[in-house]
């Protein structure tokens, strides 16, 4: 349930550059980093709160990732040049570093090393983006839903205490920690059935119908701002895995 964080891999010298070089931004939920289609040139680094990735093609809006704390966003611009390949909107209040793309590569170029954290970023959503077309032939829909559950649990999840499990009060630790299968998470953000279904190429209705069924009906809660993982073993299950 790894994910890979820029802000993790980049050099510390790098990250120092880009402290040096960038401004800090407070972004509130609903506003918009970067428009689909545009051309602004500005990279942010993400340092509290969650954003999602989405584009519209014809009026249907299809979500590509959740982003977080130590992620980046803009970089595929700032590396080519080209227009915004997607729209980027804050889905709670974020803190940002931004800074000009410009300025961005001059830190990359100035720190040997630096941009192997973009190759990393770059290549981990490579292989979650063949894993979900892995999973639309055969369609696989309930390995598609789980494989983002997980990718919410690696990047926002908290473990849970035993209470917390069986229904009542918990213990919440540090967002983004990794728990247990025993321990459980929840994922604090503002993620609906119908984001998931968007994120995972199906209906609200298909999402619905594959979490009350076996074996996740017992083990997960999707509510308005809160998921609840009681059973990580049951998604690892239905994306082929057992570990």
């Amino acid at each position: 349930m790894e994910t890979t964080r820029f802000w993790d891999v980049l050099p510390e010298r790098a990250r120092e550059a880009l402290r040096r070089t960038g401004t800090t931004v407070l972004i509130r939920p609903g506003a918009f980093l970067t428009r689909e289609h545009t051309r602004a040139s500005q990279v942010f680094v993400l340092r509290t709160g969650a954003v999602k990735v989405w584009v519209d093609r014809g009026g249907e809006i299809g979500i590509l990732d959740v982003l977080g704390p130590g992620d980046v966003v803009g970089e595929l611009e700032a590396v080519d040049g080209g227009t915004r390949h997607a729209n980027v909107e804050a889905l709670t209040p974020v803190e940002a570093l931004v800074l000009p793309a410009a300025r961005f590569r001059s830190v990359l170029d100035g720190h040997p090393g630096a941009a192997w954290a973009v190759a990393a970023v770059l290549a981990e959503r490579l292989r979650d983006a063949n894993e979900l077309r892995v999973a639309h032939f055969p369609d696989d829909p309930e390995r598609r839903l789980a494989s983002r559950l997980l990718r919410l649990a690696a990047r926002f999840g908290s473990p849970l205490g035993r209470e917390r499990r069986n229904g009542t009060a918990g213990i919440s630790g540090a967002a983004g920690t990794a728990g247990t299968a025993e321990d459980g998470w929840q994922v604090q953000i503002p993620i609906s059935q119908q984001d998931l279904g968007r994120w995972a190429g199906m209906g609200r209705r298909k999402v619905a119908q594959i979490l009350a069924a076996d074996p996740v009906r017992d083990g997960l809660t999707v509510a308005r701002n809160m998921i609840v993982i009681r059973s990580v073993d049951a998604l690892h299950r239905l994306t082929g895995r057992d570990d």
